[in-house]
């Protein structure tokens, strides 16, 4: 059978189980979410049996360090990722709610209401938690998903999946609303985005090859999510200690991922101090750092080449430079920021301001972490990805972000003349 053949047998039976899902109440998909979330830790034995499978396999095959950390579940991460469906759950059921209304001259009552895609596509890599992570934004929102993981994670998503499946029909609800794209070859990542009226919107989740495929190749329409070029910014009126501790946490409490600092800008008139603390701590982490002619000053310090300012490590590495002042900080953003998050550190408002209303990115953070850019942290329960792109949505992409629109109009037999 065909890749072709086979995306279009599984995108029809997302698009039957995706009627259903849309008239679903919000009791039925919280109780589904809330079995989903059961489930995973009730059979946690062997989602964790099929997700070492994979770790082993990718450390055989020497994949880097940072790889491997984003492949691998423990019995915590699963526990996230059952939360994230819990809290999911307790929002808000975003279909059916009214954006905007009105009633016209001619006694027309206007209502735009939120409605969901229908079908959506997921193509990512590594990181199985996705695929709760997806499947459970999707139910909520009514729509059907459709997963295509990576095959490195191909043991952990089959088993997820299943289990994911077999909850969702236990509430009621279809289990086709979750299933795995088949096939291990790059023929059915093709077929997916070519399944247009068959798959409504297509959702890349990865590394920049990955995306830069989806959004040139697909014909179905694509959110793009973003690579994280994310800079940190110390000011000149900054707090030592805190910006110590935003740089610490933002680069290396989780460096597998897109809203880790890889890079650090330091104003000019604090380097003295701050540079020999904060090269100091960032080496006791093992961080590599990648400076300009200032960090290079410091034992230990690589210098610093055009391609160090424009790449994502997601690893112990960062790059560095210091900066006559805020304009020059805001100018190297501009030049290499992949516009995921931004960060400042300042206890000047005026600086503040500044940065946020001239640093084009879909967050900026003032006096916090990098890390906090995740729907997650930011209220939305699990995310589906970060957009970086500026049409229909940006940033941390929750359920919201997971509907559309449509018109209703109710008359009482008013004609146009």
């Amino acid at each position: 059978m065909s890749a072709e053949t086979q995306i279009r047998e599984v995108a029809l039976r997302a698009r039957e189980a995706s009627y259903e899902l849309a008239l679903a109440t919000r009791g039925v998909k919280d109780a589904a979410l809330h079995a989903m979330a059961d489930q995973l830790l009730a059979r946690a034995p062997e989602v964790l049996a099929a997700n070492a499978e994979d770790v082993a396999r990718a450390e055989a095959d020497g994949a880097p360090a940072n790889i491997v950390d984003r492949l691998r579940l423990t019995e915590e991460r699963l526990s996230g990722m059952a939360q994230g469906l819990r809290d999911v759950a307790a929002l808000a059921d975003p279909v059916g709610e009214v954006v905007r209304g009105s009633t016209l001259a001619n006694g027309l009552e206007l209502r735009q209401v939120r409605v969901p895609f229908g079908v959506v596509g997921m193509i990512y890599e590594a990181r199985p938690n996705v695929t709760a992570d997806a499947a459970g934004i999707c139910l909520k929102s009514g729509n059907a998903a459709l997963l295509r993981g990576s095959s490195s994670a191909r043991s952990s998503n089959a088993a997820i999946a299943e289990v994911l499946r077999d909850a969702v029909a236990s509430g009621g609800l279809p289990a086709d609303a979750v299933q795995l794209v088949p096939g291990d070859t790059h023929d059915s990542v093709k077929a997916l985005m070519r399944a247009r009226g068959l798959v409504d919107v297509l959702i890349p989740r990865g590394g920049a090859g990955l995306i830069r495929s989806v959004v040139e190749e697909s014909t179905v329409p694509v959110i793009e999510t973003g690579v994280g070029n994310v800079h940190v910014y110390v000011d000149r009126a900054a707090d030592l200690d805190k910006a110590l501790r935003l740089v610490l946490n933002s680069k290396t409490q989780r460096t597998s991922v897109c809203n880790s600092a890889e890079s650090l800008l330091v104003h000019a008139d604090v380097a003295h101090e701050f540079l020999p603390r904060v090269i100091e701590a960032l080496q006791e982490e093992d961080v590599t750092i990648h400076g300009d002619t200032e960090f290079c000053h410091f034992d230990g310090v690589v210098a610093a080449t055009d391609e160090d300012y424009a790449t994502e490590y997601l690893a112990l590495e960062i790059s560095a430079a210091v900066v006559p002042d805020l304009e020059a900080a805001i100018a190297h953003i501009r030049r290499w920021s992949s516009g995921h998050t931004e960060a400042i550190v300042t206890e000047d408002l005026a600086a503040a301001r500044r940065f946020t209303a001239a640093v084009d990115a879909a967050a900026v953070m003032v006096n916090a972490s990098t890390r906090f850019t995740d729907g997650g942290e930011f209220g939305f329960g699990a995310e589906i990805g970060i957009s970086t792109q500026k049409l229909h949505a940006r940033g941390p992409m929750g359920l919201q972000e997971m509907t559309s629109t449509k018109y209703v109009v109710t008359g009482d037999g008013q004609v146009r003349e």
